[in-house]
């Protein structure tokens, strides 16, 4: 750097220089670097407003490719002819460490910030290469010899569209090569058919111009046989563009052959700045032309400083990185990947999309569930005895299994830089590409480690889930108001729908009085906090709301989950049902005790006379002889809709004083749980999960607990057994058995209060 700028003797830039050269040393600084690893985040921290806080940490290479924007700015102020020379030299230089770089000679390079656009340009280059009248005709030359322009099926989407809007190309001028059917790779380009479209294209007297190959393709990092490709082109005369991630592998010492044939090529795109970890840094076409005058046509070259000083921010950052450092973060990514894949190797049920994974910095990997009576290994291919409609719906609940999977994992290890696609063969898969993430992220060996970890123990659930799923299935349709609904789409063990008493089946509309059960049934679940997730929302096939249910562990107990769910929904609906009846209930209540009380002062009129109703005489009847008046009033059921009168419960609390009211009655299939056992869990009696010092205790607690639960009716059926035995009773014990009758205290009875409170109801 500061050879070039001594070439170009100035006292500006001598001073520019030296400005550059005390950011660099900061840049350098060891007190800085030891802030970072501590994790303070200097940038943020100096920031004001909303910006603080919230600014990625991006390193010092980073630091210095930002530099580089504001250094541009600045020179931007120069004398002309000095500023001409200043960026011609930074961008011959940047062109030829990237050439050298990546192993391509003599090349020519063009920056630019859209990654497309650089093949936009190349396609005005071949068309003014190949169509020598172009400049005069214009668009005359096209229309009686139209272009095409062929494409993988396995390309970037939207890339053939905007190629067409750019160029001002009609769409018929693009040419779509599918992917091997029978042979290779599914993501690969298939040549021999792409050599019957050329051909049937010279037939119709069209001209065969670009070809896009993949080097890396956009969803799996597959490499088309470029070296193949490249023979078909040169033999029709076609350029051949080549892009893709597995160009980074070209700047280490072992390349595999598919990619290192990409060094031949018409022209290629890269992404240094992904790579490298660089913000703000832009993209690089790579491209071989002998003809200045074309390149400039077509917008490769330009006479503008404002443009080569695109080519700033990459020039010092490759000058600070150096030779070493860009070799080894893209080695480190390709460690990555193959730590990933043989960690993968090794765990069932789990496949990898690689085409080659010795090269291949990209992992692809998804779930396969098992089908059921196939082979513990899973076959990728269905049965020939499924129908289509089974067929289809297994890989539905397949997609949707890994697209669980990918979420949890992107939540678990944030450093591993997860996405979640949908590819038109497979299904929905995970990528891990750490080449164009892990200089940002700064993902590491042991965040692989523990991705590796997460997916095993997601495995586990997921397994789970799919064996649960039946018997939930079973459960629900032997379960009285509750209706199965299969969605293929939801990865827990299933889908339930609770049918009300006004729930009309035929109508595929919402249902209000449905959503109102099933919200008050999430709440109640939910506030059971059990290891389950549950949520609400519209049916697979209509608008009518229904319960989701997650995944769950193997020690799930789905014939309690399944009865708590509807015992709650028949509470709620019994509940709405109350409040609904409570307004008319109370207000016809109300009128009857009017009635009712009026007549029973009339009655009261009639007992006492009407002598006692005078204010001086009544008292002095009543002190002579004081009426001895019951104490009547009236009840009001909210439960039955109905008055009652109060004298019975005058008369209860006069003979049962201090005697508790009855416990409510609990249900029959009740579970009783120890202390901090959660919800929907099956007992841990005959678990290998007891220990042999503490499986007696638990054993004992059990059973403890049962014996308690049914107390009454164990007490009861050992009185009337007392009773029914052979041979006369003792009066003691005759006369405890007529003291239990009544309702007395027992004196040698732990329950005499819950005992004669039964007797009483």
């Amino acid at each position: 750097m500061d050879a070039s700028l001594e070439k170009i003797a100035d006292p500006t830039l001598a001073e520019m220089g030296k400005n550059l050269k005390e950011a660099m040393k900061m840049l350098e600084d060891s007190q800085r670097r030891t802030e970072e690893e501590n994790g303070k985040k200097l940038i943020s921290r100096d920031i004001p407003g909303p910006l603080q806080g919230r600014i990625q940490n991006i390193g010092e290479q980073g630091h210095m490719a930002l530099l580089g924007h504001s250094l541009g700015a600045y020179i931007s102020t120069l004398d002309k002819e000095k500023l001409r020379k200043l960026t011609t030299r930074i961008l011959s230089d940047t062109t030829l460490w990237l050439c050298r770089i990546f192993r391509y000679e003599n090349g020519c390079a063009y920056f630019h910030e859209e990654e497309r656009e650089g093949l936009a340009k190349i396609c005005r280059l071949a068309i003014h290469s190949r169509y020598e009248d172009f400049v005069v005709d214009g668009f005359n030359v096209l229309y009686n010899k139209k272009p095409v322009i062929y494409l993988s099926a396995a390309a970037r989407p939207g890339l053939g569209q905007y190629l067409c809007n750019q160029l001002g190309l009609p769409f018929p001028c693009l040419c779509r090569v599918p992917c091997n059917t029978m042979f290779g790779s599914q993501h690969q380009m298939d040549v021999a058919f792409l050599e019957k479209m050329i051909k049937d294209d010279i037939e119709r007297g069209r001209l065969p111009l670009l070809l896009v190959a993949n080097a890396g393709t956009a969803a799996v990092g597959h490499t088309d046989k470029i070296g193949r490709l490249k023979e078909l082109c040169e033999q029709y005369g076609i350029w051949l563009h080549v892009e893709g991630v597995n160009l980074a592998t070209l700047a280490l010492g072992y390349v595999s052959s598919s990619v290192l044939a990409a060094t031949k090529c018409d022209s290629m795109t890269m992404t240094p700045g992904p790579w490298l970890g660089l913000p703000a840094v832009p993209a690089v076409t790579l491209y071989k032309h002998d003809d200045p005058a074309l390149t400039l046509v077509a917008g490769l070259t330009s006479n503008k400083p404002a443009d080569k000083l695109r080519a700033l921010p990459l020039w010092l950052s490759l000058q600070y990185l150096g030779l070493d450092g860009i070799v080894e973060r893209i080695k480190h990514a390709c460690q990555l990947s193959q730590r990933l894949q043989e960690s993968l190797k090794k765990v069932n049920y789990i496949k990898i999309l690689v085409e080659d994974e010795l090269s291949s910095p990209v992992v692809v990997f998804r779930f396969f569930q098992e089908l059921p009576d196939s082979d513990p290994v899973f076959k990728a291919v269905p049965v020939p005895t499924m129908t289509p409609s089974a067929v289809g719906r297994e890989r539905h609940s397949c997609d949707a299994l890994n697209r669980w999977l990918g979420e949890q994992l992107k939540q678990l290890v944030p450093a591993s830089g997860l996405t979640v696609m949908d590819l038109e063969a497979e299904g929905t898969c995970v990528r891990f590409s750490p080449l164009m993430t892990a200089a940002v992220l700064g993902t590491r060996g042991e965040d692989v480690d523990q991705l590796v970890a997460c997916i095993e123990s997601k495995l586990l659930v997921l397994s789970s889930t799919l064996q649960l799923r039946e018997e939930f299935k079973q459960e629900v349709e032997a379960t009285a108001g509750l209706l199965y609904v299969d969605d293929p789409n939801w990865p827990g063990i299933g889908v339930v729908r609770y049918e009300h008493a006004n729930d009309d089946k035929s109508s595929l509309k919402s249902d209000p009085e449905g959503e109102k059960i099933h919200a008050g049934l999430l709440k109640k679940l939910n506030e059971l906090e059990s290891d389950l997730t549950f949520k609400i929302g519209p049916e697979y096939k209509s608008m009518k709301s229904c319960l989701y249910v997650g995944m769950a562990s193997e020690d799930m107990d789905v014939a309690e989950l399944v009865e708590t769910i509807a015992a709650t929904a028949r509470e709620i609906e019994e509940n709405s049902r109350l409040l609904e009846n409570m307004t008319e209930v109370v207000r016809k209540g109300i009128q009857e005790a009017q009635v009712e009380l009026q007549k029973a002062n009339e009655e009261r009129l009639l007992e006492e006379g009407v002598l006692r109703q005078i204010p001086v005489v009544g008292s002095v009847l009543n002190w002579f002889s004081p009426v001895q008046a019951l104490q009547k009033g009236r009840t009001f059921n909210l439960t039955a809709g109905s008055l009652e009168s109060t004298e019975p419960i005058y008369v209860y609390k006069a003979q049962g004083a201090g005697v508790t009211p009855p416990p409510t009655p609990s249900g029959s299939r009740t579970k009783q749980r120890l202390p901090g056992q959660k919800p929907f869990k099956r007992s841990l009696r005959g678990s290998d999960a007891l220990s042999e010092t503490s499986s007696a205790s638990h054993i004992e607690d059990l059973e403890k607990v049962e014996r308690l639960s049914g107390g009454p009716e164990q007490i009861t059926l050992e009185a009337s057994s007392t009773e029914g035995h052979p041979g006369a009773p003792s009066p003691q014990h005759a006369s405890q058995s007529e003291a239990f009758q009544k309702g007395a205290p027992h004196p040698e009875d732990d329950h005499p209060q819950v005992e004669g409170a039964e007797s009483l109801r």
